[in-house]
């Protein structure tokens, strides 16, 4: 008999019905790649983190906010017990065998009827590895694939030993898992704790290793949010453990992502730092959507503002008035809620009603969208769209080019 019994097989879950009963971390760890598997994903749960809650909020996923009953597998065709309650999770197996449903459980890989493999992409694969119970050992095999595949070699994967006390700061890029440099995603698979943000490429949490810890750190715009100096105390604390403190953020750490001041609260604790730059949303997003923030004889300056406060805000550090007198590109950031006041501060300053304007949401995700519109009517035409969060806004020539 082989060692692992089951039949690897990939599944095409696309616009098709799949439970997960649970919202906890393991939930948030497995949901990303099945929405990626463009799922019909729905979470019975009475409470969940608040990554999952976000994905709730964008209508990534539908969220039934109460316990699990018996039926709520009817018409599905996965299911995934992810509580931290046993009996919970030997009930919805119990229903799913019934429905002739496959089912993962979380806490008992042998009493469901499906396993997820430890999986990861590279360069358009999809490799999932199972090991007949032995998740540690799955995931060893599938990080040193990957690692080879990415170095050009096949090899243990082993990292410098100075690389790894302390912190890293890492910037995840935009949202796509595939747009992270090498280097973040080696120091990633050798993490023991990730404390990671909403705007991070969720898929790659799905890749680490069961013993390893994560922290929710969503910072959710409007909404919930964890306190800077309750991330910051809790990085601390896990790297004085001596535990390897990857920090997963979006984007890049240094561009409005408060990556200096973990650096800071990390140098005054003592503990060394590695900072591994990310690909900024910044301009990224814009590029894949074919709004280049510069062209030659159309911008020669890139000006990349925080819309986390208004213009008249005491708090401002810009000068609005200044901006608008320029002829090239402006990159608003966090710029959604606050967008007429924007728009009226650039109007005012002298920039042209017809300026053009390009509205990225969801940059380079699955659910990506854009909206083109001219800066006196952007504001009520992305309030008629229901332009959300997170979005990247250009404003000038670059976003009319296409």
């Amino acid at each position: 008999m082989p060692d692992d019994p089951h039949y690897l097989s990939g599944l095409d879950l696309t616009g098709r019905r799949v439970v997960m009963v649970g919202g906890g971390t393991v939930a948030q760890r497995r949901l990303p790649r099945l929405v990626g598997a463009g799922a019909r994903v729905e979470v019975v749960s009475p409470e969940t983190t608040p990554s999952v809650s976000a994905m709730a909020d964008a209508g990534e996923i539908v969220w039934h906010e109460r316990a699990y009953r018996d039926g709520d597998l009817a018409d599905a065709w996965y299911a995934l017990a992810c509580t931290n309650n046993p009996e919970v999770n030997a009930a919805v197996c119990a229903e799913a065998e019934r429905a002739r449903v496959f089912c993962v459980r979380a806490d008992d890989g042998t009493q469901g009827t499906a396993v997820t493999p430890a999986s990861g992409r590279h360069g358009g694969l999809l490799l999932g590895v199972l090991s007949g119970g032995t998740p540690l050992r799955s995931a060893s095999v599938r990080d040193s694939i990957l690692d080879g595949l990415r170095a050009g070699t096949i090899e243990d994967g082993r990292v410098a030993p100075e690389e790894l006390p302390g912190v890293a700061l890492v910037g995840g890029g935009p949202g796509d898992p595939e747009l992270i440099t090498v280097r973040g995603r080696r120091l990633l698979a050798r993490a023991d704790v990730v404390v990671v943000d909403r705007l991070a490429p969720r898929e790659l949490l799905d890749e680490l290793a069961p013993e390893v810890e994560i922290v929710d750190a969503a910072k959710i715009p409007y909404g919930r949010a964890a306190s800077q100096e309750v991330i910051n105390s809790t990085i601390i604390e896990a790297a004085k453990a001596g535990k390897f403190v990857v920090r997963l953020k979006g984007g890049d750490p240094y561009l409005f992502g408060r990556g200096f001041e973990e650096y800071l609260a990390c140098v005054d604790a003592g503990i060394p730092v590695t900072m591994v730059p990310g690909i900024t949303s910044a301009f990224a997003v814009p590029a894949i959507a074919n709004v280049p923030v510069t062209h030659r004889g159309v911008a020669h300056e890139v000006v990349v503002v925080s819309g986390h406060v208004a213009p008249d805000h005491a708090a401002s550090l810009t000068d609005w008035a200044a901006l608008a007198k320029l002829k090239g590109t402006i990159v608003l950031m966090m710029g959604v809620e606050r967008l007429p006041q924007f728009a009226e501060a650039l109007l005012d300053g002298g920039r042209p009603s017809d300026t053009p304007v390009a509205i990225i949401e969801d940059g380079t995700m699955r659910t990506q969208r854009v909206l083109k519109s001219t800066l006196d009517v952007v504001a009520a035409e992305a309030k008629a769209a229901g332009v959300r969060p997170p979005a990247v806004i250009v404003i000038g020539p670059v976003a009319g080019l296409v």
